[in-house]
């Protein structure tokens, strides 16, 4: 047994036995430093601590550990009292793709399925062929270091690949899902000016083909410094994108796309051969990803090869626990940053399983089919596909085998207690629960899981090695006592400097935005924005973001709180709460998502109001509960507190293609039952 499922409400939900706990990679690297630089470490805290101590030691522990094809060079880290401003591996040489397409043997790389059953498998030799025939075309085409290449594009093995292809020339890679229509894709891609867009002709979501082609010439009007068009044959079922002649797919139609081929003309004159990796500085830029707020322009975040990929490798084989031939799945599109942590997975040789569709189509039980079908070790997800999950009352440790699964991973958004608990009685006991927490801004994680450790309900397990993480109060001062339990809530900060700190903002020339974002708050301390406490067993608690609290009387209010009490009622599919400027004070008002055929009635309303008083305080207990058809939320699943308490407020949203569905905050405009 890998693990033990508890019982007692004060024990954890599992825990690791002996056996698993020594096999795990992370109890190989302890050991590993414990031999080769005397950190004598018998439990986490005290790696933890030097993790953060003795930062040239541990990253340089990191890279050999995980063995970084490159050269390291002398100096590990220049100006480290600097956040930001530290460099890491200043004279290192190194390409990105290098460190992922390390095997080129027959064994799986990927496994890509569609929601319509379509699948398709890889072999490393394969995905190795691929990847060369497309970067011989891009570097035919006069691609260079440091140019970008944009792709919109589904969650596809092609994604994986252009991210690949022009990573192994020195390219920036920036990608969005197709699902954003012509104004969303343009505030993200034309700001960075792209020299190659590779699009797909469509995708599938919840029964229905999307293309993509008929928004394309509006996108290509706005990006003038794009030079060739890309497209991916997808549609078409079943056929090879790459092939040409007889087994080709349908050639779509591309009149109107201006410079555009297909991907298999773009490559036909490029046999598969041995790719010549670039070797550049470990500050490159490897990825330009976007701010999904609702506040303004989505911010341009620039990513360095190296800080992501050494941020990847640690997380992925230290805390996530994946090894070799392990089948690794999140639920992502490629307009989120998981994606870009589930691509590096290649790098741990590990198999990546890709999934285009809804995860709900044709029922919820799809998720699950797909573990059992691609024997998965690892399946990541949001706490909102658990909470659906577990209102339709499925209960798959009883109609699924799973006996491959080691890790379910949640992010997004904080995982509740009744997320945790679902998971261990209803989808199986022997299986670690690993809710983990960062951001696109760093594109890793400031806390995370830990195989060596125990799971407790609510709690994120711990904090990431590496990362110097606080909890500070509105004055700047640590909550944190000497045990390292922290004394009350407060902000999330990393007190020093990771490998991932953004590079830049795209276009922010004095690094003046950068700044803002981050670090005017605490002056050399990174503000992330969370609310957040430490608990007594090292792990930590998320209760949302920290400019959604609510204020109550001049009392703060995580509105994770709310949900908790809220979401557990059966009659509500989903909620939101915000703070409403009111009378000289802040009142609280729920808004909710109500299940097909319930009312919200006196009878409901009590209840939410009596659950919320009984299992926080009266603060927490809403002023108005106010009935809605829909709640805005961003592509990646997250609900938008801040839009809805702005549009509440009358204050313009002006980043609104960042919503999956902008047609609900129409229903939050001028509400009569807040003017009383």
């Amino acid at each position: 047994m890998a693990g033990r499922r508890r019982q007692l409400s004060e024990a954890p939900l599992w825990a690791p036995d002996a056996g698993f706990a020594a096999a795990t990679p992370l109890a190989s690297f302890t050991e590993y430093v414990n031999d080769r630089r005397g950190v004598g470490a018998s439990e986490y805290g005290t790696l933890w601590r030097w993790s953060v101590e003795e930062k040239v030691d541990f990253w340089n522990a990191v890279w050999d550990f995980c063995g970084v094809i490159g050269e390291k060079g002398e100096r590990t880290l220049v100006d480290g009292h600097l956040l930001p401003g530290a460099r890491f591996f200043p004279d290192a040489g190194l390409n990105f793709a290098e460190n992922l397409l390390k095997r080129r043997d027959a064994g799986l790389a990927m496994m890509a399925r569609r929601e319509d059953g379509l699948a398709r498998d890889l072999s490393w030799a394969e995905l190795y062929d691929l990847t060369s025939r497309l970067a011989f075309a891009l570097r035919s085409h006069g691609l260079r270091a440091g140019d970008r290449v944009a792709a919109y594009i589904p969650n596809i093995p092609e994604a994986m690949i252009t991210m690949l292809a022009g990573s192994s020339l020195g390219a920036t890679i920036s990608t969005a899902s197709p699902d954003f229509g012509v104004q969303g894709v343009l505030d993200r891609f034309g700001q960075i000016e792209p020299r190659v867009l590779v699009a797909a002709d469509g995708y599938l979501y919840n029964g229905v083909r999307h293309s993509s082609l008929e928004k394309l010439p509006g996108i290509l009007a706005g990006l003038p410094t794009v030079e060739r068009v890309v497209i991916v044959p997808y549609l078409d079922d079943g056929q090879d994108p790459w092939a040409v002649g007889p087994g080709a797919p349908s050639a779509p139609d591309l009149d109107g796309i201006r410079d555009a081929v297909l991907l298999s003309e773009f490559v036909r004159d490029h046999p598969p051969g041995e790719i010549e990796f670039t070797r550049l500085p470990f500050d490159q830029p490897i990825y330009i990803q976007y701010s999904s707020g609702t506040t303004g322009a989505p911010k341009c975040i620039v990513h360095r090869q190296g800080g992501i990929l050494l941020q990847h490798f640690k997380e992925h084989r230290l805390h996530n626990d994946i090894r070799p031939d392990d089948r690794v799945f999140y639920f992502t599109t490629t307009g989120w940053m998981m994606w870009n942590w589930l691509a590096s997975v290649l790098g741990s040789s590990a198999t990546v399983v890709l999934y285009d569709g809804s995860p709900a189509h044709p029922d919820l039980n799809v998720a699950f089919d797909l573990m059992d079908e691609t024997r998965m070790t690892l399946f990541g997800t949001s706490p909102k596909f658990l909470d659906s999950c577990a209102k339709a009352g499925l209960r798959p440790m009883d109609t699924h085998d799973l006996s491959s699964l080691r890790m379910l991973c949640s992010a997004g958004s904080p995982l509740l207690p009744e997320g945790f608990e679902y998971v261990y009685a209803n989808v199986k006991r022997d299986v670690q629960v690993a809710s983990i927490s960062g951001g696109t801004d760093l594109c890793a994680s400031f806390v995370s899981s830990n195989a060596m450790l125990p799971v407790w309900p609510a709690e994120i397990q711990c904090r990431s090695l590496g990362m110097d993480v606080d909890v500070f109060d509105d004055e700047g001062r640590s909550l944190l006592g000497p045990d390292g339990t922290a004394s009350g809530k407060g902000e999330l900060v990393c007190k020093s400097t990771f490998p991932s700190v953004p590079l830049e903002f795209w276009g922010d020339e004095d690094g003046s935005k950068l700044q803002a974002a981050y670090f005017d708050t605490y002056p050399g301390v990174w503000h992330h924005g969370d609310y957040v406490q430490i608990t007594e067993h090292g792990g930590m608690i998320i209760f949302g973001r920290s400019d959604a609290t609510l204020n109550p009387g001049g009392v703060r209010i995580g509105t994770s709180e709310i949900y908790r009490q809220v979401e557990r009622l059966p009659e509500i599919e989903e909620a939101v709460v915000i703070g409403q400027e009111w009378d000289g004070d802040t009142r609280v008002v729920l808004f909710v998502r109500l299940v097909e055929g319930a009312v919200l009635d006196a009878e409901l309303e009590a209840r939410i109001r009596h659950g919320v008083r009984e299992n926080t305080t009266s603060r927490h207990v809403p002023k108005k509960i106010i009935e809605v058809e829909d709640i805005p939320r961003t592509k990646s699943g997250k609900v938008v507190e801040l839009a809805v308490r702005s549009i509440v407020h009358g204050r313009p949203i002006k980043n609104i293609e960042a919503l999956a569905n902008p047609e609900a905050i129409a229903l939050f405009e001028n509400l009569p039952e807040l003017a009383l």
